[in-house]
């Protein structure tokens, strides 16, 4: 699963084969013990994660959407993603 950004200790991956678990585009976001599924949009899809957090990366899907747009076109024809500016 490539990484895509990191930023306030928050970690952004892509991982487009777990499709059939998740219906549509997103991002897999670590903090500490936490993990949650995003969608491109920076809504919560499922998991746990701290709301300060949460916001964060969402404020960060919504200033890097068409990048992560990008990536999961390149990742879902099996290419290489490219890291994202992170939040700052």
């Amino acid at each position: 699963m490539p990484t895509l950004s990191m930023f306030y200790g928050i970690l952004v991956k892509m991982n487009w084969k777990d499709l059939g678990r998740h219906s549509s585009p997103h991002i897999h976001v670590f903090y500490g013990d936490h993990e949650a599924v995003f969608g491109l949009d920076g809504e919560i899809i499922s998991g746990d994660f701290p709301k300060k957090q949460a916001a964060f990366v969402k404020a960060w899907c919504l200033l890097h959407e068409d990048d992560l747009k990008a990536n999961w076109k390149l990742a879902s024809n099996g290419e290489e993603t490219f890291r994202i500016d992170p939040l700052r």
